[in-house]
């Protein structure tokens, strides 16, 4: 697949392991997302899907295991040649200080490895920093299926039916040893 530079900082996608289904998407510039934020996190490459394809944009597992941000799926559609950003969610309230009656705000931030640096001015309790060159998201090549729509007056029957939104339960029944 082909892949654009789109700013000199960008790194080019690869995959981290021989199997992995994602490749890499890399921030290409610093930012910061305080508690309740959703910033665009830019990649700095554009690219030249295949027709009958799409990059799905996913979460990396171990930024969602370890911290409160929160990459939203994402649809890079084939006919689209512009920069590839990555939304992320800072799933955090606010973190309201009931001592004070306000906003904490501290000169530290925390990294998306764990580290906590001091940082040049006060931000809120629970900030990330996402450094230029951090691994934020991961992108996946997938074939696109294409159908025609018809409109009907009655769907045919089936099993389930219109039974959804967890009428099946939560448990696998499964024999508890």
């Amino acid at each position: 697949m082909k892949v654009k530079r789109v700013h000199k900082d960008a790194v080019l996608p690869r995959y981290a392991k021989e199997g992995d289904s994602g490749f890499d998407l890399v921030a290409v510039q610093e930012t910061i997302i305080e508690p309740g934020e959703t910033k665009l996190i830019k990649t700095g490459l554009a690219f030249d899907i295949p027709k009958g394809y799409e990059i799905q944009v996913r979460p990396r597992s171990g930024v969602t295991l370890r911290t409160k941000l929160r990459v939203q799926l994402g649809t890079v559609d084939s006919n689209y040649r512009g920069e590839v950003g990555v939304i992320v969610d800072h799933i955090l309230d606010e973190p309201w200080n009931w001592s004070t009656g306000g906003l904490t705000v501290l000169p530290t931030v925390s990294t998306l490895d764990g580290e906590i640096i001091d940082w040049k001015e006060d931000i809120a309790l629970d900030s990330y920093l996402i450094r230029k060159g951090d691994r934020i998201a991961q992108g996946v090549l997938v074939p696109v299926v294409h159908t025609t729509f018809e409109e009907v007056d009655k769907l045919s029957n089936s099993e389930r039916g219109t039974n959804g939104y967890g009428s099946t339960g939560v448990s696998a029944n499964v024999d508890k040893h």
